[in-house]
């Protein structure tokens, strides 16, 4: 939704973030459908063709009921990253204004968001010698030792990248590198501003509502047949313990159980809800970072409630929505 102009002069989005499983998906529906508008998802995970049931993604029904951008975009050996993904929203978001449709940008994706409405950054190029050097080291060492070593030159970034997200480790281990700054130092400082201004809504229940909720989703994704899924993209060689997509919550706990026969069923679904729960944890921790959201409460709101509920506190607290 575009609201009207920001204090920037920037045109104003409705931007509805939240922590995973907190029901995003429903209340985004509902609001693109009153708004007229269209969906561009903030997940990075949603990303990724064939990975759809672990990564909760909107049903075929859904997409069509409401036009979605940004979901099903490149394959799981591929990699991604927010500046890139900063580009491709903007550029979406104006398509959508020209239509003359209303974009709500959706998602859980702390640093995609922040990508896209603070600015991207410049980073130094590639050292192809040196990040053939790390590889090397993660394939000998285990990408585990390159993470803590990550940890203790830029904590920050470890917190944000998973320790066997192999790709994101060595890049930014090569940007410290090769410039003795930290790729979080690199990031503070945009060099291009963004087009775009957003208006935060940020959804939320109590955290024992969201645990509950977390638990039963990961119990209806082995319902609904995860490990099939995981089992057929790695026979078919589209899915592998190396590829970028691999360190999605709910991939990473079963691929040692279907590529090795490691591990057991039971411990492993265990674990996805804990990381799971750790995951809401940390993008909690990113909510509260922004400023000037407003919070809402989703309790037992049906989504076409919560809709309405916002719309009037969106138009409530400032400008109407177009």
């Amino acid at each position: 939704m575009i609201a009207g102009e920001a204090g920037n002069s920037r045109p104003e989005v409705l931007t509805v973030v939240g922590p995973t499983a907190v029901g995003k998906t429903a209340v985004s529906l509902a609001l693109a459908r009153a708004l007229g508008g269209e969906i561009v998802s903030a997940d990075s995970r949603q990303i990724y063709r064939e990975m759809d049931i672990g990564t909760a993604k909107p049903t075929a029904d859904e997409r069509e009921l409401v036009r979605h951008h940004l979901i099903d975009i490149i394959n799981p050996s591929e990699t991604y990253d927010a500046v890139r993904f900063a580009a491709d929203a903007e550029k979406a978001m104006v398509d959508i204004v020209a239509r003359g449709a209303t974009p709500l940008v959706v998602g859980g994706t702390g640093f995609y968001v922040a990508s896209l409405f603070q600015g991207l950054f410049e980073g130094p190029g590639r050292d192809p010698e040196l990040r053939t050097r790390l590889t090397d080291r993660a394939a000998s060492e285990g990408v585990r030792i390159l993470h803590q070593e990550l940890k203790e030159i830029d904590p920050e970034a470890a917190e944000r990248i998973h320790v066997n997200d192999s790709f994101r480790v060595i890049r930014a281990l090569e940007v410290y590198l090769t410039t003795g700054r930290s790729l979080s130092e690199w990031q503070e400082k945009p060099v291009r501003a963004a087009a775009f201004s957003a208006r935060y809504v940020i959804l939320t229940l109590s955290r024992e509502q969201l645990y509950e909720r977390i638990d039963r989703r990961v119990d209806a994704m082995m319902a609904d047949g995860l490990l099939a899924e995981i089992e057929a993209l790695v026979s078919r060689g589209v899915l592998s313990s190396d590829m970028p997509a691999a360190s999605a919550v709910g991939y990473r706990e079963l691929l040692p159980i279907v590529e090795r026969g490691e591990g057991d069923l039971t411990d492993a679904v265990t674990l996805i809800k804990r990381n799971s729960r750790r995951y809401a944890k940390r993008q909690i921790t990113w909510l509260r970072s922004i400023e000037d959201a407003e919070w809402f409460e989703l309790d037992d709101r049906t989504p076409d409630d919560a809709a309405a509920a916002i719309l009037a506190l969106v138009s409530e607290r400032g400008r109407p929505a177009r």
